[in-house]
């Protein structure tokens, strides 16, 4: 989708911290990000941008990811999009209803810090695999 030779990462993350650190490891790469601090701004920012892919805190509480989530999908420009998101490890549910929605790939918070570039490598690449915490979400623990 997105027309320029920089990729474009669409943040979805309010805690500016946390954010920061995002935001660090993947210009380092070369990536152009992009934050969203509401599920609107998702969607917005998605159809202005064109991003390569989207990263998802599906526990911020104001981002509310899963109506994100939600909109994404139900776009067809947007519906192929890469999506990583991640979650604490210990809520099983949260990762169940984000594989339901069609996340690309769901980590838990501890493997998506660790992991950042190169979960973000793999989603932007279409190397994604099904071996990893997606499967068990307490395999951090």
């Amino acid at each position: 989708m997105n027309q320029t030779n920089q990729k474009i990462v669409l943040v979805g993350v309010t805690d500016i911290f946390f954010y920061t650190k995002v935001r660090d490891a993947l210009m380092s790469k070369g990536y152009k990000i992009e934050r969203a601090r509401t599920q609107q701004d998702i969607a917005e920012k998605a159809s202005a941008t064109g991003p390569s892919a989207v990263i998802l805190n599906m526990n911020d509480e104001t981002l509310n990811a899963i109506q994100a989530l939600e909109t994404l999908k139900a776009d067809t420009r947007l519906k192929t999009l890469p999506i990583l998101a991640f979650a604490n490890h210990e809520e099983v549910d949260t990762f169940n209803r984000a594989r339901a929605l069609g996340v690309t790939k769901i980590v838990s918070r501890n493997e998506f810090s660790a992991r950042l570039k190169d979960l973000v490598e793999e989603m932007i690449s279409g190397q994604h695999s099904a071996i990893s915490s997606q499967q068990n979400p307490e395999a951090d623990r």
